[in-house]
């Protein structure tokens, strides 16, 4: 009896980590996914503020800056998840779509009209959209099938690292520059660059992805008919889920409408995405072991409580406790949908897979940035963060029964 536990205690001892057992090119992508983060959120974190503050937009121009910007990524993600479906390779369109942001990051500094600014987003989100697709069909075909909540999740958990590494960078230049938001902008240019040459040079295409299979006609119908329908099941829900999570920059509006100093306002980003990060990867571990619906409805029970948060409780106290609750809910969902996806799409569609769940979420993104821009001009930020949280319980109702056909159709581990 006592040989045989010091046997087993013994294999368990030599039983790899999750975290060392998740492939490099997963880690190499989450690293790419952090240095462009931190680029792109030292510009977002004060984008906001400098449309509204310096160029005279209102909330609802910036709703629909932001709508417009992802909706623009969600289209072209279709376009190039089905390019790598049929060159069945990845890497290109990932390091075109790093390569494409990178090189548009010098055009927010040299803005000097909203026009400038609208056509910079404008084609940093189509580089977004080339990239998003791919690299999340990549890291399908990295990922052992027990491993994929977690290997997502540490993409994500790297990701939001840079989310929030950005903001506090911007936050500590604004106060060595004197509120001097060109300046910032210009040293995010910096690790942009430094992304886009991990990519080339630290990422590689999986053997035969795609199961060893390429698919002529991606969006055919005949192949389009291959995606089941518990696969668009999951796209209708993540699309119900997206019209409660409108854009962050709403939550950068409610900081200023409190009264928080313009050189504090990228704190917002950076709790919001520390707790986002924090929760990312574990968030996908118990996703490995556990019902991955159960845990997607637990996500969206904090976004209403966030939304309640940041609409009734009031003060930077309310305040904080939303920004918290926001990135917590967006650690306990987002990895989990897109490993959802992976369990119900075949692996030589899972690029088309991946592009039509971000065409859906990213046109009820700019939906839902639109109608939130005009319900806080029309009756203040109180009617939108309550709309948002209502539009979340519509979406914790519909996610049951989709959870449980889920939970079925899940592969089984090794």
């Amino acid at each position: 009896m006592n040989q045989s536990t010091e046997t087993s205690g013994s294999a368990t001892a030599k039983t790899p980590s999750v975290l060392r057992r998740i492939p490099p090119g997963i880690w190499a992508l989450g690293m790419v996914s952090l240095l462009m983060d931190t680029s792109s959120e030292m510009i977002h974190a004060l984008l906001p503020v400098y449309l509204v503050s310096v160029l005279g937009a209102s909330a609802l121009a910036v709703g629909f800056i932001e709508g417009i910007a992802e909706a623009t990524a969600a289209i072209t993600k279709v376009f190039s998840g089905v390019l790598s479906d049929w060159l069945g390779r990845r890497k290109l369109l990932v390091a075109i779509g790093y390569g494409l942001a990178a090189f548009t990051k010098p055009i927010f500094p040299l803005a000097s009209t909203l026009g400038w600014v609208v056509t910079a987003r404008f084609v940093d989100r189509i580089g977004k959209g080339i990239r998003g697709a791919p690299r999340d069909a990549l890291i399908a075909d990295l990922a052992p099938a027990e491993l994929r909540g977690a290997s997502f999740g540490l993409r994500q958990s790297l990701d939001t690292v840079g989310a929030f590494l950005g903001p506090a960078l911007a936050i500590a230049l604004m106060w060595l520059a004197a509120d001097n938001i060109r300046l910032v902008f210009w040293f995010a240019v910096l690790p942009g660059f430094a992304a886009f040459a991990l990519v080339v040079f630290g990422v590689h295409d999986v053997a035969d992805s795609g199961e060893g299979k390429r698919v002529r006609s991606p969006l055919s119908r005949t192949e389009l008919a291959r995606l089941p329908p518990l696969y668009w099941g999951v796209v209708a829900i993540a699309a119900v889920f997206t019209l409660a999570r409108f854009s962050e920059a709403f939550l950068v509006l409610r900081a200023q409408e409190l009264g928080l100093g313009l050189v504090l306002i990228p704190l917002v980003l950076v709790v919001m995405n520390v707790a986002y990060a924090l929760s990312s990867y574990p968030a996908g571990v118990l996703a490995d072991r556990f019902d991955r619906g159960t845990l997607l409805g637990l996500g969206v029970l904090i976004l209403v409580l966030a939304d309640l948060a940041l609409a009734l409780v009031g003060g930077l106290a309310g305040l904080a406790l939303g920004v918290v609750l926001w990135g917590l809910h967006m650690g306990m969902t987002q990895g989990l949908l897109a490993a959802m996806v992976a369990d119900t799409a075949p692996a030589d569609l899972r690029g088309t897979a991946y592009g039509m769940f971000n065409l859906v979420s990213g046109l009820a993104l700019l939906a839902a940035s639109v109608v939130a821009g005009e319900l806080w001009d029309a009756f203040g930020s109180h009617a939108t963060f309550l709309a948002g949280a209502g539009f979340a319980i519509v979406a914790l109702l519909a996610l049951v029964p989709v959870a449980r056909r889920v939970r079925r159709n899940r592969p089984a581990p090794g």
